[in-house]
């Protein structure tokens, strides 16, 4: 059982042991909210609630969400899109964002050839800089919100 997209913390937790403790009352087997808490951080592999809350911090600060419209630069090619995927980073300092473009970015630097990109992954800080640089020194990719 899981409400969020990215990693845990706290307050999910304590939002799936809430959800847990309701489900096992409809279905006549009621728990307490301690047990709730418990079941649910050994469901994500803690040993106890104590254990969990120690690891995991209140609440995770997400600056991109799925379905939020984006802008930036890929390759030093402007765009627009929608952010269809996120994941944090297991450092919390970093997202692998999945962006659709609107229109395919050609991302050659030769006129000559083209190639055109509609969906990219990558890997941005907290700032939706890339931490991945091209040749001359500026990242892959930016991203902000539209």
């Amino acid at each position: 059982m899981s409400f969020s997209l990215d990693t845990p913390s706290a307050q999910t937790l304590k939002s799936e042991a809430k959800a847990l403790r309701e489900a096992r009352a409809q279905s006549g087997h009621p728990i307490t909210h301690s047990a709730a808490l418990e079941e649910t951080a050994r469901a994500h592999g803690y040993r106890d609630w104590n254990t969990a809350r120690a690891a995991l911090p209140e609440r995770v600060a997400v600056p991109f969400q799925v379905g939020m419209r984006v802008r930036g630069f890929y390759l030093e090619q402007p765009f627009k899109g929608l952010l269809i995927g996120v994941q944090l980073a297991h450092t919390m300092q970093a997202f692998t964002v999945t962006i659709q473009f609107d229109e395919p970015v050609n991302v050659t630097p030769d006129f000559m050839f083209a190639a055109y990109r509609q969906r990219v992954v990558s890997t941005v800080d907290l700032r939706g800089i890339s931490p991945a640089l091209r040749g001359n020194g500026r990242p892959q990719m930016r991203v902000m919100r539209e």
